[in-house]
């Protein structure tokens, strides 16, 4: 199924999670002098404009970046991606992980990204362009099992499918083992989203027995609107940098103040 655009969820509360998750530790992770690959399985279209009528129809990101951005001083990763992105495009604009990670990495880091969807693949191309991303039509699973371990070997992975089928949940569970297995030394940040109807139980069930010492973390909040089946956003690390627990501390205690 290629349905899912996620203009309609573009800034939502998962998202701040997910976004401020990964801006801390690629922050982290650039630190260090040596080069890094980004890796992202299903990137969307990178950049959001939350003033549009698929923005405003479902209220996510009122509920969400509208109520967060306080969260987030102005140092902070998330924050400097944010900022960066609305003075190059506007106070409506909202970054998708990609164009928060090509804020965040160096010349001689290298990004390769994929999305199946027709339309948003053609318009991640277009938005990563100035930043020399490498940007495949291409299922992402078969993309990232291709091409890890990568070059350099340093690096992140974000896994972030739409699970619009419940096949998503064990292609994931098979996934992130053979991932670890091809690049041992690789960051690997899945993203699920908690469903009233919890489908993701047996895939973390499968995660936690096949890698005992990932990070999992988890944050609740309040349906976007009446019926919304989603109520929080979880994430599964493998091999998390150092620094990104502290974070997630903090922003499960953001969360529970909702």
């Amino acid at each position: 199924m290629l349905s899912y655009q996620h203009i309609y969820h573009a800034g939502n509360l998962a998202d701040v999670h997910k976004h401020a998750a990964l801006a801390v530790a690629l922050d982290y992770l650039a630190a260090k002098p040596k080069p890094l690959s980004y890796v992202e399985t299903h990137a969307g279209r990178a950049l959001y404009d939350l003033s549009t009528p698929e923005a405003l129809r479902t209220g996510e990101a009122a509920a969400g970046i509208g109520r967060a951005a306080g969260w987030f001083a102005p140092g902070h990763p998330f924050a400097r991606a944010l900022e960066r992105t609305r003075a190059a495009h506007g106070a409506q604009a909202y970054p998708g992980s990609p164009l928060i990670a090509a804020h965040l990495l160096r010349p001689g880091d290298r990004m390769r990204l994929a999305d199946l969807h027709p339309q948003e693949s053609a318009a991640l191309a277009q938005a990563m362009t100035p930043w020399g991303a490498t940007v495949e039509h291409r299922d992402g699973i078969e993309m990232a099992l291709s091409i890890t371990p990568p070059d350099p070997r340093r690096g992140l992975m974000l896994i972030d499918p739409a699970y619009e089928v419940k096949d998503d949940y064990a292609r994931m569970a098979d996934l992130l083992p053979q991932l670890h297995r091809r690049w041992n030394v690789g960051v690997l940040m899945l993203w699920y989203p908690l469903l009233t109807g919890g489908a993701h139980g047996p895939m973390l069930a499968a995660l936690t027995a096949a890698l005992p010492q990932v990070l999992r973390h988890e944050v609740t909040f309040p349906p976007a609107r009446p019926g919304h089946r989603m109520v929080g956003s979880g994430l599964i690390v493998v091999n998390a940098p150092w620094g990104l627990g502290p974070e997630l501390q903090r922003l499960s205690t953001c969360f529970a103040a909702l």
